[in-house]
């Protein structure tokens, strides 16, 4: 007789988001020792949420956890909203509930190193999470043509750019396209167009386009961003914060940012339905970014067990 499937402990919850059913959803799966990565990625297909995160060990003790990060199709090395869920994750089951705020310190190995994180759990609220990038932002390979990706998101030339903004790719561990466009109604009317999307952001994992526009929703936040991601399962992404992440030099590029600490709100997911608000935090020193930091909310939805 074969033995029977180990239960393993999984939750969802909704991130960059104090509501629920708004935000970006994430799985987490407790126990992930015994699988392995084509049993990761075939139970992040199940889940079909933009990531799916699996626990494991930490290498060092004086570290969390592991956590390796998988989308639909693909294992990711480092992304913003599973870290922020999972932190807080991580720090609730350690901490539970209480009357009182509570706070702690989680270090999260992931695949492009490890990341620390400070959580606050306040009774009665969300609880929010903030993490140091890994990686500062830098410029990535790869060029971007006006009349290709305007092609592929369905837009006309003079829509895509606005101020001394122009389309560029950074990475801050995993590269993305950045794409200005006019204002919320160029945001609006984007269409995909997959049959020219190769031709405008390549034909590789990451093929993504993060749309961002200087007109909000909301008056305290800084940008309006929408993000595709076709080669990794994702038609469009309701938060993205390695995405912030890497756009944190595309800030400083094109906004050519003072000496000291800088914060913005990114708001995204409004066209999905699933509004978010991801804090992006940046220190400047000597005219270069000398630190950043993540940070947003999450509420559980779920949780249960897979007999995996």
């Amino acid at each position: 007789m074969s033995e029977p499937p180990k239960p393993r402990r999984f939750a969802t919850y909704d991130v960059f988001t104090t509501k629920p059913l708004s935000g970006n959803p994430l799985a987490i799966v407790h126990d992930a020792d015994g699988l392995d990565t084509d049993a990761m990625q075939r139970i992040a297909a199940e889940f079909n949420l933009s990531e799916t995160v699996f626990l494991l060990p930490a290498a060092k003790p004086f570290h969390t956890a592991r956590a390796r990060i998988f989308t639909p199709n693909a294992e990711l090395p480092f992304a913003g909203h599973p870290t922020v869920g999972t932190v807080i994750h991580l720090a609730r089951e350690r901490l539970g509930e209480s009357e009182r705020e509570q706070d702690m310190i989680v270090v999260l190995e992931e695949e492009v190193g490890p990341v620390r994180a400070a959580v606050v759990l306040r009774p009665g609220e969300a609880a929010h999470a903030l993490f140091d990038l890994p990686r500062l932002p830098e410029p990535a390979a790869g060029s971007l043509e006006k009349d290709e990706i305007s092609a592929a998101l369905g837009l006309a030339n003079g829509e895509i750019g606005f101020e001394n903004h122009k389309p560029v790719r950074y990475s801050a561990g995993v590269p993305f396209s950045f794409v200005p466009v006019r204002d919320l109604g160029v945001m609006e009317s984007i269409t995909l167009n997959p049959a020219a999307w190769a031709a405008a952001f390549g034909e590789q994992d990451h093929n993504n386009a993060f749309v961002y526009t200087r007109q909000t929703v909301h008056h305290d936040s800084a940008f309006h961003a929408r993000m595709f991601w076709p080669g990794m399962g994702i038609s469009e992404d309701p938060a993205t914060g390695a995405a912030v992440a890497a756009f944190a030099g595309v800030i400083h590029r094109f906004d050519d940012l003072v000496e000291g600490e800088h914060r913005f709100v990114i708001e995204q997911g409004y066209e999905m339905g699933r509004p978010s608000e991801i804090i992006l935090e940046i220190d400047i020193s000597n005219g270069k970014i000398d630190l950043a930091r993540i940070g947003g909310s999450a509420v559980q939805i779920a949780s249960g067990e897979l007999l995996i």
